[in-house]
C-alpha cells in the first residue's frame, strides 16, 4: 500500500483505512473466505492463548477492561487440553495410594 505524503505518523489511522488495508492484503494473498479485521484480532488472541500466554496479558494487549471479555477465547482454544495430566493418573500408575 502506498502511504500518502500527507500521512501524519502522530495520528491514528481510521477504522476504514485498516479495513481497506486488510481487504487488499486478503485479495493479494488469494484468501476467498469471508474474513474481517475482527477475525484477525480473534485469531491473534487465540494463537497467543494456545502458545501459553497468560490470559491477563492477552487482556492487556487487546485493551479489554474486563477479564470476562477476554475469557471468550478460552472456549475456542482446545489445543492443549489433551496435554493436561490428571495427578491421580500418575499416582495410580506409580502404585502410590
Amino acid at each position: 500500500m502506498v502511504i500518502p505524503t500527507s500521512w501524519n505518523k502522530e495520528r491514528h489511522i481510521t477504522t476504514r483505512t485498516v479495513q481497506k488495508i486488510f481487504q487488499n492484503a486478503c485479495r493479494k494473498a488469494g484468501i476467498k473466505k469471508d474474513v474481517t479485521v475482527h477475525s484477525l484480532r480473534h485469531s491473534f488472541a487465540t494463537h497467543l492463548l494456545e502458545s501459553g500466554i497468560d490470559l491477563r496479558y492477552i487482556q492487556e494487549l487487546l485493551g479489554h477492561k474486563s477479564s470476562k471479555t477476554t475469557e471468550i477465547y478460552t472456549h475456542v482454544s482446545r489445543k492443549n487440553l489433551s496435554a493436561i495430566k490428571n495427578p491421580l493418573d500418575s499416582i495410580l500408575k506409580g502404585g502410590e495410594t
